[in-house]
């Protein structure tokens, strides 16, 4: 990487970091609303998240979309890239217009998608809900975020970051059993209860008070008067983008978003399609399963009890983080920031390769457990580096620019995660294979419903879904699709390993 030419401003020092209880003790009321706040955005974000993709593979026989993969992952890079580039220019905003007046804003635009979700049970209209949805998430970020910033100091950032991310994810753990257990009644559901949770913001708001207001007030009122200048949002934040340090955190970490976004947008209809997880039930209590309410709800179960449903799996995710994200945030608490996220990243490309390896429950059980510590090792680092290099004034800026990889990442996933899914890994499109092969007309076969395909064949030839489920996955590579994307997530490896080499240099030729 060549030599940085514009780093005025950016704070690349390292600052130890208190203790654990330490830490903990000296966080203060408002960092504790932000993450009340942030928890309420995630169970209502993640009631739909987890469940997108379900939904749009379920046959509208079933209340579902019916629509192809390709069509989903229209659907999800359009989302993908206005809920992450949003934020590179809204960060601006709040930190002018103030973070409790772009809060208020997102929660009534993201009440909006959820309820157009709700309301036209269609391609179009859930398109248009996701980018509601979208743009309302993209402009609640840097205002939460921002705030958190403000909070915290550099000594106590890191465990700052780690528990905000650990309370992020109880939201996360939360939405998805909401999800499950919403969509069993009927699918619009989820959207009216989305809808409904999101709201009870307003009353955090209430009782939300900005720090650095009067700061802010008083830039504005210098400006104002001329004594201050303050450029074009656009081209203030063009010109922090212009920075090395920013373009090439950009380029380098895009790949582990790929990674982690194929997990909550492709791992659950992979589940859906190919994991028994009756045998992780059976192990657990037994071939009958269990009528526990409390163990079907907290586990994600079906309301038989007798499988895990593809969120209950997926939040084995969320639940190790809300409960361990703490004690790993402590663990890296002492190494660099990107050698941290070096190792999260591995861990992450280990999972995919295990996930691709086998359709196992157990062991996607351990890759899900993998990806989880990889993430955990990662995901809070990011907004903890970009928070600290950020220069006074522009904090909620520059963790809008931690969405630029990821709108890089994600917007790419979205797009072409389920399409490589659907090439090499989709039952819908085997099965309609198999029913040719098995002597049905092309016309007959063409004629059945999206999403319908796979029940057809088990009625056509009369065996069982489980042994048909096995034959198709033999017959096809299916793993070859998180082959691919982990293959991806090497790429973004290397380029944090040496990304993480030239910073070292800078912080040794720049030192505070």
């Amino acid at each position: 990487m060549s030599q940085p030419t514009n780093l005025s401003g950016n704070d690349l020092s390292e600052v130890k970091q208190l203790g654990m209880w330490a830490s903990i003790m000296s966080l203060g009321y408002i960092f504790w609303l932000v993450g009340g706040m942030e928890l309420v955005e995630r169970i209502a974000y993640y009631g739909v998240k987890a469940s997108a993709g379900l939904y749009a593979k379920a046959p509208e026989s079933q209340g579902g979309l019916g629509i192809s993969l390709s069509d989903y992952g229209i659907i999800i890079s359009t989302w993908a890239i206005l809920q992450t580039f949003i934020p590179v220019f809204t960060g601006g905003i709040s930190d002018r217009v103030g973070y409790k007046e772009t809060i208020f804003a997102s929660t009534i635009i993201k009440i909006a998608g959820y309820l157009c979700m709700a309301f036209f049970p269609s391609f179009w209209g859930f398109l248009a809900g996701a980018m509601l949805l979208a743009a309302g998430t993209g402009i609640f970020k840097p205002g939460i975020q921002g705030t958190l910033v403000l909070a915290t100091r550099r000594d106590n950032s890191s465990m700052a970051w780690g528990i905000f991310y650990q309370v992020v994810n109880i939201g996360g753990f939360l939405g998805p059993l909401v999800a499950v257990h919403m969509r069993q009644l009927s699918w619009d559901n989820v959207f009216y209860a989305c809808a409904a949770i999101i709201s009870l913001n307003f009353l955090f708001l209430l009782t939300y008070k900005e720090p650095g207001k009067e700061a802010r007030l008083e830039r504005q009122r210098k400006i104002k008067a001329g004594d201050l200048k303050q450029d074009f949002l656009w081209k203030d934040a063009w010109n922090e983008l212009k920075k090395p340090v920013v373009i090439y955190y950009m380029l380098v970490f895009a790949g582990f978003w790929f990674l982690f976004n194929s997990l909550f947008d492709v791992l659950p209809i992979h589940i859906a399609e190919w994991v028994d997880t009756s045998v992780i039930v059976s192990t657990l209590f037994g071939e009958e399963g269990t009528r526990n309410g409390i163990l079907q709800f907290w586990l994600g179960l079906n309301n038989e009890g007798t499988k895990v449903m593809p969120e209950g799996m997926l939040n084995l995710n969320a639940g190790l983080i809300m409960t361990s994200c703490f004690l790993v945030a402590a663990l890296t608490a002492k190494y660099r920031i990107t050698t941290a996220m070096l190792w999260g990243c591995l861990l992450s490309i280990g999972a995919f390769v295990m996930i691709g390896a086998t359709h196992a429950a157990w062991y996607i059980v351990l890759a899900i457990a993998m990806f989880s510590l990889g993430e955990m090792m990662i995901s809070p680092k990011k907004n903890e580096f970009m928070g600290n290099i950020a220069p006074e004034g522009k904090k909620a800026m520059y963790l809008g620019f931690v969405m630029l990889p990821q709108g890089i990442g994600w917007g790419l996933e979205g797009y072409f995660g389920p399409k490589l899914y659907e090439m090499y890994a989709s039952k819908e499109k085997f099965a309609r294979q198999m029913l040719g092969e098995e002597g049905m007309s092309s016309a007959d076969v063409a004629a059945i419903p999206q999403g319908e395909a796979f029940t057809r064949l088990v009625e056509f030839t009369g065996r069982g879904s489980r042994e048909l489920t096995e034959v198709l996955y033999n017959a096809h590579n299916i793993g070859m699709a998180w082959y691919i994307i982990a293959a991806i997530g090497t790429l973004s490896a290397v380029g944090i390993f040496i990304y993480g080499k030239w910073l070292f240099k800078m912080q040794q030729q720049n030192p505070a």
